[in-house]
Protein backbone atom coordinates (compact mmCIF):
# COMPACT_ATOMS: atom_id res chain seq x y z
CA UNK A 1 0.00 0.00 0.00
CA UNK A 2 1.21 3.59 -0.67
CA UNK A 3 1.87 5.69 1.93
CA UNK A 4 -0.79 8.10 0.90
CA UNK A 5 -3.49 5.44 0.72
CA UNK A 6 -2.73 4.28 3.84
CA UNK A 7 -2.63 7.73 5.74
CA UNK A 8 -6.02 8.29 4.09
CA UNK A 9 -7.11 4.32 5.19
CA UNK A 10 -5.63 5.29 8.93
CA UNK A 11 -7.67 8.97 8.80
CA UNK A 12 -10.80 7.36 8.25
CA UNK A 13 -10.86 4.45 10.38
CA UNK A 14 -9.50 6.77 13.25
CA UNK A 15 -13.17 9.36 12.42
CA UNK A 16 -15.11 5.92 11.98
CA UNK A 17 -13.92 4.40 15.23
CA UNK A 18 -14.65 7.37 17.23
CA UNK A 19 -17.95 7.37 16.42
CA UNK A 20 -20.60 6.04 18.36
CA UNK A 21 -22.77 2.80 17.59
CA UNK A 22 -26.04 3.78 15.14
CA UNK A 23 -28.28 1.57 13.47
CA UNK A 24 -28.25 0.61 9.75
CA UNK A 25 -24.94 0.01 9.77
CA UNK A 26 -23.46 -1.85 6.90
CA UNK A 27 -23.49 -5.52 7.18
CA UNK A 28 -19.50 -5.85 6.48
CA UNK A 29 -18.29 -3.89 9.53
CA UNK A 30 -18.07 -0.61 11.06
CA UNK A 31 -15.69 1.32 8.81
CA UNK A 32 -16.90 1.35 5.33
CA UNK A 33 -14.67 0.19 2.40
CA UNK A 34 -15.31 0.43 -0.94
CA UNK A 35 -15.81 -3.20 -2.63
CA UNK A 36 -14.67 -2.81 -6.01
CA UNK A 37 -11.94 -0.18 -7.14
CA UNK A 38 -14.29 1.22 -10.17
CA UNK A 39 -17.23 2.41 -7.64
CA UNK A 40 -18.36 5.85 -9.24
CA UNK A 41 -21.15 7.92 -7.89
CA UNK A 42 -24.15 7.99 -9.50
CA UNK A 43 -26.87 10.63 -9.91
CA UNK A 44 -30.49 10.18 -10.77
CA UNK A 45 -33.90 12.36 -9.71
CA UNK A 46 -37.63 12.89 -10.57
CA UNK A 47 -40.36 14.94 -10.27
CA UNK A 48 -42.30 14.77 -7.01
CA UNK A 49 -45.16 17.26 -6.23
CA UNK A 50 -46.00 18.29 -3.20
CA UNK A 51 -49.81 18.02 -2.29
CA UNK A 52 -50.60 20.17 0.72
CA UNK A 53 -53.04 19.60 3.36
CA UNK A 54 -54.23 22.85 3.66
CA UNK A 55 -54.53 25.55 1.34
CA UNK A 56 -51.21 27.74 2.42
CA UNK A 57 -51.55 31.75 2.50
CA UNK A 58 -48.58 34.12 3.13
CA UNK A 59 -48.64 38.28 2.69
CA UNK A 60 -48.05 37.32 -0.73
CA UNK A 61 -49.67 34.22 -2.33
CA UNK A 62 -51.90 31.11 -1.82
CA UNK A 63 -51.30 27.82 -2.98
CA UNK A 64 -52.19 23.88 -2.46
CA UNK A 65 -49.16 22.04 -3.97
CA UNK A 66 -45.61 22.77 -3.97
CA UNK A 67 -43.42 21.32 -6.80
CA UNK A 68 -40.23 19.10 -6.09
CA UNK A 69 -37.37 16.83 -7.48
CA UNK A 70 -35.92 14.44 -5.44
CA UNK A 71 -32.56 13.21 -5.95
CA UNK A 72 -30.79 9.84 -5.49
CA UNK A 73 -27.03 9.60 -5.17
CA UNK A 74 -25.69 5.91 -5.43
CA UNK A 75 -22.20 4.50 -4.75
CA UNK A 76 -20.82 1.04 -4.79
CA UNK A 77 -24.16 -0.21 -2.95
CA UNK A 78 -25.12 2.81 -0.62
CA UNK A 79 -27.68 5.24 -1.53
CA UNK A 80 -27.74 8.89 -0.39
CA UNK A 81 -31.22 11.17 -0.22
CA UNK A 82 -31.59 14.59 -1.56
CA UNK A 83 -34.57 17.46 -2.13
CA UNK A 84 -35.13 20.09 -3.87
CA UNK A 85 -38.46 22.39 -3.00
CA UNK A 86 -39.65 25.48 -4.90
CA UNK A 87 -41.95 27.55 -3.95
CA UNK A 88 -43.44 30.77 -5.63
CA UNK A 89 -40.69 32.97 -3.87
CA UNK A 90 -37.54 31.06 -5.27
CA UNK A 91 -38.52 31.65 -8.74
CA UNK A 92 -36.45 27.90 -9.16
CA UNK A 93 -38.86 25.25 -11.03
CA UNK A 94 -39.12 21.78 -11.70
CA UNK A 95 -37.60 23.01 -15.05
CA UNK A 96 -34.71 24.75 -14.03
CA UNK A 97 -33.59 22.03 -11.47
CA UNK A 98 -33.86 19.36 -13.80
CA UNK A 99 -31.68 21.47 -16.08
CA UNK A 100 -29.17 22.19 -13.58
CA UNK A 101 -28.93 18.42 -12.25
CA UNK A 102 -28.25 17.18 -15.93
CA UNK A 103 -25.30 19.41 -16.04
CA UNK A 104 -23.62 18.26 -12.94
CA UNK A 105 -20.69 15.43 -13.53
CA UNK A 106 -19.42 13.71 -10.71
CA UNK A 107 -17.09 10.92 -12.78
CA UNK A 108 -14.29 13.69 -11.92
CA UNK A 109 -14.54 12.26 -8.04
CA UNK A 110 -13.96 8.83 -7.53
CA UNK A 111 -14.49 9.65 -3.55
CA UNK A 112 -17.65 10.88 -1.59
CA UNK A 113 -15.65 11.82 0.98
CA UNK A 114 -14.00 15.02 -1.10
CA UNK A 115 -17.18 16.71 -0.31
CA UNK A 116 -15.83 19.88 -0.20
CA UNK A 117 -14.17 19.81 -3.76
CA UNK A 118 -17.35 18.24 -4.90
CA UNK A 119 -19.54 20.69 -3.43
CA UNK A 120 -17.56 23.69 -4.41
CA UNK A 121 -17.58 22.16 -7.93
CA UNK A 122 -21.51 22.00 -7.37
CA UNK A 123 -21.70 25.59 -6.70
CA UNK A 124 -19.72 27.07 -9.44
CA UNK A 125 -21.97 25.46 -12.49
CA UNK A 126 -24.62 28.76 -12.10
CA UNK A 127 -24.76 31.18 -9.68
CA UNK A 128 -27.71 30.49 -8.72
CA UNK A 129 -30.43 27.47 -8.59
CA UNK A 130 -29.91 26.97 -4.71
CA UNK A 131 -32.63 24.64 -4.77
CA UNK A 132 -31.00 22.04 -6.72
CA UNK A 133 -27.04 22.58 -5.43
CA UNK A 134 -28.57 21.43 -1.87
CA UNK A 135 -30.54 18.10 -3.43
CA UNK A 136 -27.18 17.67 -4.20
CA UNK A 137 -25.87 18.53 -1.06
CA UNK A 138 -28.38 16.58 1.06
CA UNK A 139 -27.86 13.84 -1.14
CA UNK A 140 -24.21 13.84 -0.59
CA UNK A 141 -24.11 14.13 3.42
CA UNK A 142 -26.98 11.60 3.60
CA UNK A 143 -24.40 9.17 1.63
CA UNK A 144 -21.05 10.03 3.42
CA UNK A 145 -23.23 9.91 6.92
CA UNK A 146 -23.95 6.08 6.21
CA UNK A 147 -20.29 5.26 5.16
CA UNK A 148 -19.23 6.60 8.44
CA UNK A 149 -22.60 4.49 10.09
CA UNK A 150 -23.12 8.06 12.07
CA UNK A 151 -26.25 10.63 11.68
CA UNK A 152 -24.56 14.28 10.66
CA UNK A 153 -25.96 15.81 14.35
CA UNK A 154 -23.10 13.05 15.98
CA UNK A 155 -20.24 13.64 13.48
CA UNK A 156 -20.88 17.62 13.96
CA UNK A 157 -21.13 17.24 17.34
CA UNK A 158 -24.08 18.20 18.60
CA UNK A 159 -26.28 17.12 21.36
CA UNK A 160 -29.73 15.28 20.04
CA UNK A 161 -31.10 16.26 23.19
CA UNK A 162 -31.00 19.95 22.64
CA UNK A 163 -32.62 19.96 19.81
CA UNK A 164 -35.81 22.37 20.34
CA UNK A 165 -39.46 22.73 20.00
CA UNK A 166 -40.75 23.17 16.32
CA UNK A 167 -43.49 25.73 15.86
CA UNK A 168 -46.38 24.52 13.86
CA UNK A 169 -47.42 27.30 10.78
CA UNK A 170 -50.70 28.35 10.19
CA UNK A 171 -51.28 30.34 7.29
CA UNK A 172 -53.17 33.43 6.68
CA UNK A 173 -57.27 33.09 6.68
CA UNK A 174 -60.45 33.68 8.13
CA UNK A 175 -61.18 33.70 11.75
CA UNK A 176 -63.03 30.52 11.40
CA UNK A 177 -60.40 28.59 9.64
CA UNK A 178 -57.66 29.92 11.54
CA UNK A 179 -59.47 28.54 14.91
CA UNK A 180 -59.87 25.36 13.53
CA UNK A 181 -56.40 24.86 12.59
CA UNK A 182 -55.40 25.90 15.61
CA UNK A 183 -57.29 23.43 17.40
CA UNK A 184 -56.11 20.48 15.11
CA UNK A 185 -52.53 21.55 16.46
CA UNK A 186 -54.25 21.14 20.88
CA UNK A 187 -51.62 18.97 22.45
CA UNK A 188 -49.15 18.26 19.93
CA UNK A 189 -46.82 21.47 19.69
CA UNK A 190 -45.28 24.24 22.09
CA UNK A 191 -45.55 26.96 20.07
CA UNK A 192 -47.54 28.03 16.69
CA UNK A 193 -45.93 30.29 13.70
CA UNK A 194 -48.49 32.29 12.75
CA UNK A 195 -48.55 34.14 9.32
CA UNK A 196 -49.21 37.72 9.49
CA UNK A 197 -49.16 40.92 7.00
CA UNK A 198 -52.22 42.21 6.00
CA UNK A 199 -54.97 44.27 7.24
CA UNK A 200 -55.97 41.64 9.06
CA UNK A 201 -53.81 40.18 11.42
CA UNK A 202 -55.01 41.37 14.82
CA UNK A 203 -58.10 39.56 13.81
CA UNK A 204 -56.61 36.39 13.23
CA UNK A 205 -54.43 36.76 16.81
CA UNK A 206 -57.69 37.07 18.62
CA UNK A 207 -58.96 34.45 17.19
CA UNK A 208 -56.53 32.05 17.96
CA UNK A 209 -56.25 33.40 21.30
CA UNK A 210 -60.00 32.38 21.71
CA UNK A 211 -58.44 28.63 21.72
CA UNK A 212 -54.93 28.58 22.76
CA UNK A 213 -52.70 30.33 24.90
CA UNK A 214 -49.39 28.57 23.66
CA UNK A 215 -46.31 31.41 22.69
CA UNK A 216 -46.55 32.76 19.12
CA UNK A 217 -44.44 33.34 16.40
CA UNK A 218 -45.49 35.70 14.03
CA UNK A 219 -43.82 35.36 10.12
CA UNK A 220 -44.95 38.88 8.02
CA UNK A 221 -43.16 37.82 5.01
CA UNK A 222 -42.38 41.49 4.02
CA UNK A 223 -46.18 42.17 4.54
CA UNK A 224 -45.94 45.26 6.43
CA UNK A 225 -45.25 48.39 4.36
CA UNK A 226 -44.88 51.15 7.14
CA UNK A 227 -42.26 51.40 9.88
CA UNK A 228 -44.43 53.13 12.02
CA UNK A 229 -47.35 51.00 12.14
CA UNK A 230 -45.34 47.78 12.01
CA UNK A 231 -43.64 48.59 15.33
CA UNK A 232 -47.06 49.52 16.81
CA UNK A 233 -47.81 46.04 15.82
CA UNK A 234 -45.23 44.43 17.44
CA UNK A 235 -45.50 45.59 20.48
CA UNK A 236 -49.42 45.08 20.16
CA UNK A 237 -48.61 41.41 19.41
CA UNK A 238 -46.31 41.07 22.69
CA UNK A 239 -48.58 41.65 25.02
CA UNK A 240 -50.76 38.87 22.71
CA UNK A 241 -47.67 36.57 23.64
CA UNK A 242 -45.82 36.65 21.03
CA UNK A 243 -42.34 35.88 21.48
CA UNK A 244 -40.13 36.50 18.18
CA UNK A 245 -41.27 37.93 14.62
CA UNK A 246 -39.79 37.01 10.90
CA UNK A 247 -39.35 39.89 8.13
CA UNK A 248 -41.44 42.97 9.31
CA UNK A 249 -40.88 44.84 5.71
CA UNK A 250 -39.18 44.29 2.63
CA UNK A 251 -35.82 43.01 2.23
CA UNK A 252 -34.93 45.93 0.36
CA UNK A 253 -35.68 48.17 3.39
CA UNK A 254 -33.01 47.40 5.24
CA UNK A 255 -32.93 50.80 7.16
CA UNK A 256 -36.41 50.26 8.07
CA UNK A 257 -36.02 46.73 9.52
CA UNK A 258 -32.85 48.01 11.36
CA UNK A 259 -35.31 50.80 12.59
CA UNK A 260 -38.13 48.14 14.19
CA UNK A 261 -35.24 46.11 15.12
CA UNK A 262 -33.45 48.74 17.20
CA UNK A 263 -36.86 49.33 19.01
CA UNK A 264 -38.88 45.96 19.30
CA UNK A 265 -39.30 44.38 22.48
CA UNK A 266 -38.99 40.89 20.50
CA UNK A 267 -36.01 39.79 18.90
CA UNK A 268 -36.65 40.36 15.41
CA UNK A 269 -35.02 37.51 12.60
CA UNK A 270 -34.41 38.14 8.47
CA UNK A 271 -35.89 35.42 6.21
CA UNK A 272 -36.01 36.73 2.47
CA UNK A 273 -33.48 39.33 3.52
CA UNK A 274 -30.95 35.95 3.75
CA UNK A 275 -30.57 33.45 1.48
CA UNK A 276 -26.47 32.37 1.65
CA UNK A 277 -23.08 32.86 4.19
CA UNK A 278 -22.44 36.31 1.91
CA UNK A 279 -25.66 37.53 3.03
CA UNK A 280 -24.97 37.39 7.14
CA UNK A 281 -22.27 40.25 7.47
CA UNK A 282 -24.48 42.83 6.37
CA UNK A 283 -27.40 42.20 8.31
CA UNK A 284 -25.52 42.78 11.74
CA UNK A 285 -27.46 45.33 13.75
CA UNK A 286 -30.58 45.29 11.15
CA UNK A 287 -31.32 41.95 12.52
CA UNK A 288 -31.51 40.03 15.67
CA UNK A 289 -31.01 36.88 14.04
CA UNK A 290 -31.19 34.78 10.92
CA UNK A 291 -33.34 32.04 9.67
CA UNK A 292 -31.29 29.59 7.75
CA UNK A 293 -33.23 27.55 4.90
CA UNK A 294 -31.36 24.60 3.23
CA UNK A 295 -33.24 25.80 -0.64
CA UNK A 296 -31.82 29.40 -0.03
CA UNK A 297 -28.13 28.88 0.97
CA UNK A 298 -27.41 25.45 -1.14
CA UNK A 299 -27.67 22.86 1.75
CA UNK A 300 -25.96 21.54 4.96
CA UNK A 301 -22.64 22.39 4.30
CA UNK A 302 -22.90 26.40 3.86
CA UNK A 303 -26.08 25.99 6.64
CA UNK A 304 -23.26 25.05 9.36
CA UNK A 305 -21.55 27.25 8.11
CA UNK A 306 -23.76 30.11 8.68
CA UNK A 307 -24.65 29.10 11.82
CA UNK A 308 -20.84 29.25 13.05
CA UNK A 309 -20.44 32.71 11.69
CA UNK A 310 -23.72 33.89 12.96
CA UNK A 311 -23.05 32.82 16.51
CA UNK A 312 -19.83 34.35 16.51
CA UNK A 313 -21.06 37.11 14.94
CA UNK A 314 -23.68 37.61 18.48
CA UNK A 315 -26.74 36.92 16.34
CA UNK A 316 -30.09 34.55 17.00
CA UNK A 317 -29.80 31.48 14.88
CA UNK A 318 -33.54 29.85 13.23
CA UNK A 319 -33.48 26.53 11.18
CA UNK A 320 -36.45 26.49 8.75
CA UNK A 321 -37.73 24.87 5.90
CA UNK A 322 -40.27 24.95 2.90
CA UNK A 323 -42.92 22.74 2.58
CA UNK A 324 -40.79 19.66 1.96
CA UNK A 325 -40.55 15.70 2.61
CA UNK A 326 -38.91 14.52 5.63
CA UNK A 327 -35.60 14.35 3.64
CA UNK A 328 -34.80 18.03 3.65
CA UNK A 329 -36.55 18.67 6.88
CA UNK A 330 -34.59 15.64 8.58
CA UNK A 331 -31.42 17.18 6.55
CA UNK A 332 -31.83 20.63 8.14
CA UNK A 333 -32.59 19.10 11.62
CA UNK A 334 -29.53 17.77 11.96
CA UNK A 335 -28.44 21.63 12.84
CA UNK A 336 -31.10 22.11 15.35
CA UNK A 337 -29.67 21.60 18.44
CA UNK A 338 -27.21 24.42 17.70
CA UNK A 339 -30.04 27.00 17.00
CA UNK A 340 -32.56 28.96 19.21
CA UNK A 341 -35.77 28.59 17.21
CA UNK A 342 -36.66 25.82 14.93
CA UNK A 343 -39.37 26.17 12.54
CA UNK A 344 -39.35 22.53 10.86
CA UNK A 345 -42.66 21.48 10.07
CA UNK A 346 -42.80 20.89 6.15
CA UNK A 347 -43.02 17.91 6.08
CA UNK A 348 -46.09 18.08 8.24
CA UNK A 349 -47.86 20.09 6.15
CA UNK A 350 -47.69 17.40 3.13
CA UNK A 351 -50.22 14.51 2.59
CA UNK A 352 -47.53 12.70 0.23
CA UNK A 353 -44.33 12.05 2.06
CA UNK A 354 -42.20 9.87 1.11
CA UNK A 355 -39.98 9.05 4.15
CA UNK A 356 -39.98 8.93 7.76
CA UNK A 357 -37.35 10.55 9.26
CA UNK A 358 -37.13 13.76 11.80
CA UNK A 359 -40.16 13.30 14.85
CA UNK A 360 -42.15 15.21 16.71
CA UNK A 361 -43.83 14.61 20.07
CA UNK A 362 -45.30 16.70 22.36
CA UNK A 363 -43.89 19.52 20.16
CA UNK A 364 -40.30 18.98 20.41
CA UNK A 365 -37.83 17.72 17.91
CA UNK A 366 -36.40 14.23 18.13
CA UNK A 367 -33.57 13.29 15.81
CA UNK A 368 -33.36 9.64 14.41
CA UNK A 369 -30.34 7.74 15.27
CA UNK A 370 -29.61 6.42 12.18
CA UNK A 371 -26.77 6.79 9.80
CA UNK A 372 -26.79 10.06 7.17
CA UNK A 373 -29.79 12.12 7.68
CA UNK A 374 -31.44 9.30 9.33
CA UNK A 375 -34.26 8.27 6.64
CA UNK A 376 -36.33 5.30 5.96
CA UNK A 377 -38.27 5.44 2.12
CA UNK A 378 -41.71 4.82 3.13
CA UNK A 379 -43.07 3.19 0.07
CA UNK A 380 -41.60 2.52 -3.73
CA UNK A 381 -40.84 6.28 -5.81
CA UNK A 382 -41.47 6.42 -8.98
CA UNK A 383 -38.23 5.74 -11.06
CA UNK A 384 -36.15 8.34 -12.09
CA UNK A 385 -35.82 9.11 -16.00
CA UNK A 386 -32.34 11.06 -15.93
CA UNK A 387 -29.11 10.20 -14.73
CA UNK A 388 -25.40 11.13 -14.49
CA UNK A 389 -22.36 9.01 -13.91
Amino acid sequence: MKRREFLYTAAVAATAAALPSCGDRRPEGKLYTSRSGNARMKLTWFPYELQLRHTFTVATYSRTTTPGVQVRLEYDGLTGYGEASMPPYLGQSVESVTAFLGKVDLSRFRDPFQMEEILTYVDSISPGDTAAKAAVDIALHDLVGKMLGAPWYRIWGFNPDKAPDTTFTIGIDTPEVVKEKTLECAGKFNILKIKVGTPHDREMIEAIRQVTSLPLAVDANQGWKDRQEALDEIFWLKENGVVMVEQPMAKERLDDNAWITERSPLPVFADEAVQRLADVPGLKGAYDGINIKLMKCTGMREARKMVDYARASGMKVMVGCMTETSCAVSAAAQLSPAVDFADLDGNLLISNDLFEGVKVRKGKLFLPDRPGIGLIEKKMAPKPGKSTI
